[in-house]
């Protein structure tokens, strides 16, 4: 973990930086821009503490090794649907909501209702339970 929590390291040095450049070319004359990103740079410290912490305490992962093979990390990444159909409805009914915010609250409601049927579709595609579609 250790590139993980060096990335939020340095993504925390850089936004005291910038807050301190941007305070500076503005004259301070408006703080919200160095607060924003003071606090970005809270965010990103306490980020890259929570790696790093989690990092010692579980040690090495196989990503850490330098010489480390493919089949050690090796594992079960999923179940994914290699013929489902709903993806595509929630995606149609997704567009019909985005439109419906352009073109009127008509097609959004017609989208969000067909996109309940939709999202409900491809959670229960594959139970087979008493109560299965």
């Amino acid at each position: 973990m250790k590139v993980e929590y060096r990335l939020f390291l340095w993504l925390g040095v850089f936004f005291v930086v910038m807050s301190g450049i941007y305070g500076f070319w503005n004259g301070w004359t408006e703080l919200a821009g160095p607060v924003a990103l003071l606090l970005s740079s809270f965010l990103a410290f306490m980020v890259a503490f929570y790696i790093w912490y989690t990092g010692r305490h579980i040690g090495l992962r196989p990503e850490d090794d330098a010489d480390g093979e493919i089949h050690q990390f090796e594992g079960d990444y999923g179940f994914f649907s290699p013929h489902s159909w709903q993806p595509l409805f929630v995606g149609f009914t997704a567009a019909l909501c985005f439109a419906g915010l352009a073109i009127g609250w008509w097609l959004f409601i017609i989208g969000a209702s067909l996109g309940v049927f939709a999202l409900i579709g491809w959670t229960f595609e594959y139970w087979h339970g008493e109560h299965s579609l």
